[in-house]
């Protein structure tokens, strides 16, 4: 990836092969919807965590707690997640690849290799992480190299190194997207793609990260069918939240549950929907088994309306 390109990201220019753009994402049969979230179950047992998912309505459900050691445990937990047709959705492993620490940025790349690597064993779909930060104040904070062509030169190659260090057989490794810290847009994420060059490198999904900017957030529409169009065929697995604008001298958007806010479930889940490959949506950041259920009541809601299906 060569500096030229790079820039390809900040202007849109940039198309792979074979990508066809769906403008609506109508003419795609509609699959059911794999809903997931903290099932927040007293106990440690694979077949009781499992089915406390089930319980919920949920079939997809974030990694349980488990160390790569654990060989016996891991198998116990996808035996009894795949009995109960629970995907394992992500293995999340949020710390800074780019710590301008070389010690601590030596061991977050371990954390996120070993994460890849539970990610493969357990069954999961992907192990996911942001693509890091150079602020020296906060692990995930904005930084103005974070948007040149040296952070996407490292993001590449710490991507390359944690997925040539696992040689995952099923697993995806994915940077969540963010509005500071590339890739923040569908064109810079298929650039990374392009760049990093390996099929275990795919696409985690989560539009609130992406709205950065008035105009995102008000044809955030346009922005969801854009990720769609041009990321679909990479997306494993996705965040459900929402985000609303509280209105002072600066711009201020800020997370909250499904429905309190302006993102388009409508077409999000509809676009979801016409995925082959079934991605799970994962709702997320919320405190108690009540927001949840609250949250997850929505979104149903809405797919419901839309005529689409939960598993």
């Amino acid at each position: 990836m060569n500096r030229r390109e790079f820039f390809r990201c900040s202007v849109g220019a940039v198309a792979l092969a074979g990508v066809m753009p769906l403008a609506s994402g109508q003419s795609k049969p509609r699959r059911p919807l794999r809903l997931g979230a903290p099932a927040f179950a007293k106990t440690t047992d694979p077949e009781e965590l499992a089915l406390a998912h089930r319980q919920l309505g949920y079939r997809a459900a974030y990694c349980p707690k488990v160390a790569l050691a654990e060989t016996d445990r891991i198998r116990a937990l996808e035996q009894a997640f795949a009995k109960h047709d629970v995907v394992i959705a992500e293995v999340g492993r949020w710390c800074n690849l780019l710590d301008a620490d070389p010690e601590k940025r030596k061991q977050n790349l371990q954390n996120v290799t070993d994460g890849l690597a539970l990610a493969d064993a357990i069954g999961a779909l992907c192990c996911v992480d942001i693509a890091g930060s150079f602020s020296a104040t906060h692990w995930y904070g904005p930084h103005p190299d974070n948007l040149t062509p040296k952070f996407f030169d490292a993001a590449v190659e710490n991507a390359r190194k944690i997925i040539d260090a696992v040689k995952p057989k099923r697993a995806k490794f994915c940077y969540e997207m963010m509005g500071w810290t590339m890739p923040d847009s569908a064109d810079c994420y298929l650039n990374m793609i392009k760049a990093v060059d390996r099929p275990a490198f795919a696409v985690h999904l989560d539009p609130c990260n992406l709205v950065n900017s008035p105009e995102r957030f008000y044809r955030n529409r346009d922005l969801l069918n854009e990720c769609f169009d041009k990321l679909g065929r990479w997306i494993v697995s996705c965040h459900a939240k929402d985000l609303t604008w509280d209105v002072e001298p600066s711009v201020h958007f800020r997370e909250v549950a499904p429905g309190k806010g302006s993102l388009d479930y409508v077409t999000y889940l509809r676009r979801l929907a016409g995925l082959s490959h079934n991605p799970p949506l994962m709702i997320e950041h919320l405190k108690t088994a009540d927001e949840y259920a609250e949250a997850a009541a929505h979104i149903r809601a809405v797919g419901k309306k839309e005529g689409l299906r939960f598993e």
